[in-house]
């Protein structure tokens, strides 16, 4: 085939570079895939390469059949011979050819993760260990990551013996793989751990599998953890021709084991490689293009390369500077409404909103609902779809109806009170048997003599506490009500105490509930009673019920955006605080990584980008005042454009959503002060500033603690001058986010940046 006149110069170059390791740099939109594609069926179809010598290994079982189908469509039925599929679907046909020789039969079964919660819970129990003081969830991530870097059970013990909390987990790890291996089975992280260790200790089976694949080729290779990073290398190890895929600038899972380093440090472990980079996009406009690689070039911990197209400029980068975080939603709509009003070609579908987390979507949800735009969300669940927004919604449902048996059913022991299905069947059985409903039979437990006395008392601890909450329900409105119920019931505690991520998510999605309901509180102050407020969410869900199939505009977390691309992309809620977050902030690490996934958003628009952020926000119950993201500010002044909105220097064409302060619990141990960290301050305060242009002559009075506050002009040795934007506390230091008139903005630490006043 002549690959010069279907690839590009670095295209072909990396399709037509065979022998020897090959590292292909694929920036955002260059065509990879259509690189790896043409390689290997120039390898086969001109140089003769048998098909059964190439192993190629992709992250995801769909991009595995995309390549299979796209080198099939060229050369036929020779590509069926090839290995190409994921890291595990290799591995699997690995262990079953040769696991016996670690001391498993060939028939071995793959837990998931159910069969996993219930065989570490076996473990625990035979450990007299409590899943109080450490929750399986926490249990299975750590043994998780120990696989993900190869870490043994021993190797694991010998790192943590000094730490108590640790060494259980170890004895836990140790018990744990003695039964899988009894019972026969792996579970998915063994999958790769096993395939090493069997190449570790049988170098006959290593060296079947080297001779077999004497072409290797890795996509995503940015993506490996150390597991993978050492099946790779081991296999590659005879005939060193390997060639790897990808793009440090898009590493953003190194939160579940990704390690960049191992694409950084290709070079290291193969001196002689060569490096491609494929730098030409052909998805997006060239501002789009220029904005990415204006955020990403702030990155110390990258490969130098920077994207480039053929395409015209195109529009700039979209600015706007909402006054709430509702403005921010509806000028979303607005734009989509208008848009497909004058754009004759465009539909709903075209349509992307990328936020950091998926309690950010509630805003956006609703404000197309009233809107009607179509929308689904990809990758999360419709926030009142969400397992934990179901259950403080079937509390609030068993206070306006204690008829409402299913609602009972969903919430009698969550969290656990040790009301088991058993102990419910019962009190059901009863029930029908005196035709009451489920809560009047509840209230005659003692009277249920299948009942034991301690099935009785847990039981009448619930109908206490919901008793209370139906007295706060005739007075308290919906909002405090729902934080209430946090705290008293146990619920919020017990996520609190998780250390999952997911967990985590859970207390997000949770008080954002709280600020759905302030938001309807202020909406509707006549009728703002409970029974007013599940109405008003019954409509919501009813509405969610869309054909998912409809040209619908896509709401989706960044992370769930990579390999994805739309002609209109909004990136929302870029403020510091939320994108970057406040722990990215004060991370090197976690900020470059932050950076990173801004620059698969920004490369996720073809056509135009809009960057959005709000100066207030009511976010997780509280108003609170970010300013504008550092991402958007590391972008060219001549690469963007404010639209309508507030810049950073002040004005604005929106409504004032918030201008009245939210009502506020009394009681100093309430959720809204202290679980979600109210602070009475930012009430009501702008971060818009003002810039001066008047210069005092204050020289040699240097900033403190004392006079520094929001608006000062100040001046830095490096820097030169500028404004003060945000003032927040920092281990006992200022943090200061300050506007400089010609370095822009930038975060210094107040006792180390010898500030003076002017």
């Amino acid at each position: 085939m002549d690959l010069k006149s279907l690839l590009n110069k670095e295209q072909y170059e990396g399709a037509s570079t065979v022998e020897g390791q090959v590292l292909i740099l694929a920036g955002a939109g260059s065509g990879k895939t259509r690189v790896l594609t043409y390689r290997m069926a120039h390898m086969i179809d001109d140089l003769g390469i048998f098909p059964w010598k190439i192993l190629a290994i992709t992250f995801t079982n769909k991009a595995a059949k995309e390549m299979r189908d796209r080198v099939r469509s060229i050369i036929g039925e020779k590509a069926d011979s090839m290995w190409i599929s994921t890291f595990h679907s290799t591995c699997v046909r690995i262990l079953r050819r040769d696991i016996e020789k670690l001391g498993y039969k060939s028939s071995f079964t793959i837990y998931d993760t159910s069969d996993q919660k219930v065989l570490l819970k076996e473990c625990m129990k035979a450990l007299n260990i409590n899943e109080k003081d450490i929750t399986l969830q926490e249990v299975m991530g750590k043994i998780g990551r120990a696989k993900d870097t190869m870490q043994t059970p021993a190797s694991f013990m010998r790192e943590h013996e000094q730490n108590f909390r640790e060494k259980k987990i170890a004895d836990i790890y140790q018990m744990y793989q003695k039964r899988l291996k009894e019972n026969n089975s792996l579970d998915f992280d063994d999958l790769i751990f096993k395939t090493v260790e069997l190449f570790k200790t049988s170098e006959e089976t290593l060296e079947f599998y080297q001779n077999k694949f004497q072409y290797i080729m890795v996509d995503e290779y940015q993506d490996t953890n150390g597991a993978q990073y050492e099946l790779v290398k081991m296999l590659a190890k005879k005939y060193k021709n390997i060639c790897v895929v990808g793009d440090d600038d898009q590493c953003i899972y190194q939160w579940r084991g990704a390690d960049i380093q191992n694409i950084l440090d290709f070079e290291k472990d193969y001196p002689d490689c060569k490096v491609i980079k494929l730098e030409q996009n052909y998805r997006s406009k060239g501002n789009i293009l220029h904005a990415a690689n204006e955020v990403i070039v702030n990155n110390s911990r990258r490969k130098d390369k920077a994207l480039r197209t053929e395409q015209e400029s195109g529009s700039k980068i979209k600015i706007y500077r909402a006054f709430s975080d509702k403005e921010e939603g509806d000028f979303a709509a607005r734009e989509i409404k208008d848009i497909i009003s004058k754009e004759e070609n465009a539909n709903y579908r075209d349509f992307a909103v990328l936020y950091r987390t998926n309690a950010q979507s509630r805003t956006f949800e609703e404000c197309f609902r009233r809107r009607g735009i179509p929308y689904k969300i990809i990758g999360g669940t419709k926030f009142y779809d969400r397992k934990e927004i179901k259950d403080m919604l079937a509390y609030l449902k068993v206070l306006v109806n204690p008829q409402d048996d299913v609602s009972i059913k969903r919430i009698i022991n969550v969290p656990k009170r040790s009301i088991g299905a058993a102990t419910i069947d019962k009190v059901q059985t009863f029930a029908e048997e005196f035709g009451l409903n489920l809560w009047d039979a509840l209230s005659e437990v003692r009277t249920i003599s299948t009942l034991t006395a301690r099935n009785c008392t847990s039981i009448e601890k619930f109908t206490s506490l919901m008793d209370n909450f139906m007295i706060l329900a005739e007075t308290m409105p919906p909002s405090m009500l729902i934080e209430n119920i946090l705290k008293e019931s146990g619920y919020l505690a017990e996520l609190e105490k998780s250390n999952e991520i997911e967990d985590k998510s859970r207390i997000e999605n949770l008080k954002e509930l709280v600020s759905d309901a302030v938001d309807f509180e202020k909406s509707n102050p006549e009728n703002n009673t409970l029974a007013d407020y599940l109405e008003q969410v019954a409509l919501v869900q009813d509405a969610d019920k869309a054909d998912e199939e409809a040209d619908s505009v896509v709401l989706m977390t960044l992370h769930s955006a990579k390999g994805l691309e739309f002609p209109y992309v909004f990136m929302v809620g870029m403020e510091n605080g939320l994108f970057p977050s406040a722990s990215d902030i004060n991370d090197p690490s976690q900020m470059e990584e932050s950076r990173r996934l801004c620059y698969v958003g920004i490369t996720r628009a073809k056509e135009v980008l809009y960057m959005t952020s709000a100066e207030k926000r009511l976010l997780f119950g509280r108003i609170t005042s970010y300013s504008q993201s550092d991402f958007i500010n590391e972008i060219r002044f001549d690469l963007k454009e404010f639209v309508n909105g507030r810049s950073i220097t002040g004005g604005s064409t929106g409504e004032n959503y918030y201008n009245s302060p939210t009502k506020l619990n009394s009681n100093p141990h309430s959720l809204r002060n202290q679980i979600m960290g109210r602070n009475q301050n930012t009430i009501g305060r702008k971060t818009s500033i003002s810039y001066s242009t008047s210069n005092s002559n204050n020289k040699g009075n240097l900033a403190n603690a004392n006079n520094i506050s929001l608006g000062k002009k100040v001046r830095h040795e490096k820097f030169g001058t500028g404004t003060v934007v945000s003032v927040s506390e920092s281990n006992g230091d200022k943090k200061l986010t300050i506007a400089f008139d010609k370095q822009g903005v930038k975060n210094l630490m107040l006792s180390m940046a010898k500030l003076e006043l002017i």
